[in-house]
């Protein structure tokens, strides 16, 4: 349950998430082979939008598109520095 709420949590501070990824990328304490990492997740789920479920169901296919993108967010999150989270009060 208390990792349910932390994911709630994560998603509701969504607005956190673009000065961070500013930093996130503007950042030298962050190494390439991250930076890399993300940028290609990202692009690879637009390049590549394979649905679980289709977006023909269109509450369920938009939640869909929000639960991947919300993944690479937290992933992003785990490989930043732990300066870069505290500025920005994100836990990950």
């Amino acid at each position: 349950m208390r990792r349910f709420l932390q994911r709630v949590r994560f998603i509701f501070n969504v607005r956190k998430f673009i000065p961070f990824l500013f930093r996130f990328f503007a950042s030298k304490e962050v190494s390439m082979q991250k930076k890399l990492l993300s940028c290609l997740l990202l692009i690879g789920y637009i390049v590549f939008p394979f649905d679980l479920i289709p977006d023909f169901f269109v509450f369920f296919g938009m939640l869909d598109d929000v639960a991947v993108f919300m993944f690479v967010l937290q992933q992003m999150v785990k490989m930043a520095p732990p300066k870069l989270k505290e500025q920005y009060g994100i836990q990950g």
